[in-house]
This record gives structure tokens, sequence and C-alpha cells, in this order.
């Protein structure tokens, strides 16, 4: 991929472990305010997702999903209206690779699974809350996150993950953003706080079970 190209390597499983806690917050008013303006033509579908992904709809901002190829990075149309949304990007990132909002209905759950290929090894995802509650538990690496609406954190999307929204009807909507690993993003990584998450056996139990349910549904063999 051309945009990746020359990216100085980095050892993200060394870097940090499962979620840090960055010393930045956004303005979770203004981009919620904004998402909520997007007309429901703009999401993709649960049905129209791929693999993992399937349970949350999506709204593309830069980049496409990886499931449609290699194809350039750059600004979609969505992103035009999203003025916030684009400059919260630009903020934190140089070189912005893929950006995206992602909606996970209530219920939903994305099993655990590593993301991996030379952009994910590249790359450092961040999560931003927009739209969310007391119920959506990230897991990573074996511990559980709460993300409050407007914190911005970094997900080691190169170890085991998941999400589970445990309430039976709210959304949660986030801003992920990839980003290279660019001198402004690695001193937030060192200012931020790593030490969040936490071990809860009934969001493991949740998740282990559907995961489960999800590889012997696609004929896939637990070790």
């Amino acid at each position: 991929m051309d945009e990746i190209e020359g990216a100085p390597p980095f050892d993200k499983r060394g870097l940090f472990e499962g979620c840090v806690r960055l010393p930045a917050i956004a303005d979770s008013d203004e981009l919620r305010r904004e998402v909520e303006g997007l007309p429901t033509s703009a999401w993709d579908s649960p049905a129209e997702r791929l693999g993992v992904h399937r349970a949350a709809g999506a709204v593309f901002l830069r980049g496409y999903a990886p499931a449609e190829g290699e194809k350039p990075i750059f600004d979609r149309d969505a992103l035009g209206g999203l003025p916030s949304c684009r400059a919260l990007i630009n903020r934190l990132a140089a070189k912005p690779m893929r950006a995206l909002l992602a909606r996970l209905p209530g219920g939903a759950l994305i099993p655990s699974h590593c993301d991996v290929g030379e952009y994910f090894e590249s790359t450092i995802r961040l999560h931003i809350p927009i739209i969310t509650h007391s119920r959506v538990w990230m897991v990573c690496d074996g511990l559980s996150y709460q993300m409050a609406a407007g914190e911005i954190w970094a997900l080691n999307n190169s170890r085991k993950h998941a999400v589970w929204n445990a309430h039976p009807t709210k959304a949660r909507t986030h801003l992920i953003l990839d980003v290279l690993p660019d001198p402004n993003i690695m001193a937030l990584l060192q200012g931020g706080e790593p030490s969040l998450g936490r071990r809860l056996q009934h969001v493991d139990d949740e998740i282990s079970t559907r995961t489960r349910k999800r590889d012997v549904h696609a004929g896939i063999q637990s070790p």
C-alpha cells in the first residue's frame, strides 16, 4: 500500500498492551450533533459488512474497508459534511490513514479477533467514543475497558480484542482512526494511562460464548 511505504517500523505489540487512554479530549457534543445529522443512507448496514465486523454499521470517512481490497486512502464524501470530525482527525494525525464511524447496535457483539497484515502492523488505532453508555465493554488482551464520550483511546488491535454492547436497545458509535506512529502520537501514548482495564468474568463469558458460536458457524476449529 503506497500510503504506508516508508513508514518507520515499530513493534506495536511491545509498544503498549491492551488500551491506553490518551491525554487529549474531543468535543463529543459537537461530534454527536454531526453524526446524528447523517442520513440513514450514509450508513453501511450490518448486512453489508463482512467477517467479524458484520454486527456494526459503518460510514467510511477516509479510505475503504479492508474487504474491498487495497484501495487508495483519501477523504470520502461523507467527511465533507462533518467539519468537527475532519478537524479532530487532522489534529491527531499529520497523515491520517483510514477513518470511519462505527455504530454497534444494542445487544450486538464483535467477537474476539486480531487485525493482521502489513497495514495494521504499520498503524496505531485510535477510538473516540461519540455516542456511548455504561454498558459497553471494549475487551483487549483479556481486560475490559469502558470508554467515555469525548475520550481518546489507543487500541492495540494486534492483540485479541472484542466489543460487547450489553444494552438491549442503545447503540454505541465511535470514530475510529488509524494513524502512523508520528512524534505527536508517540508522545500522547507515552503520557497516556495504560492501566485502566480490569478482568470481568461476565464480560469474558459472554464474549467467549459468542465467539465460539461464530467459530462453529464459520467452521473454524478452536485450538
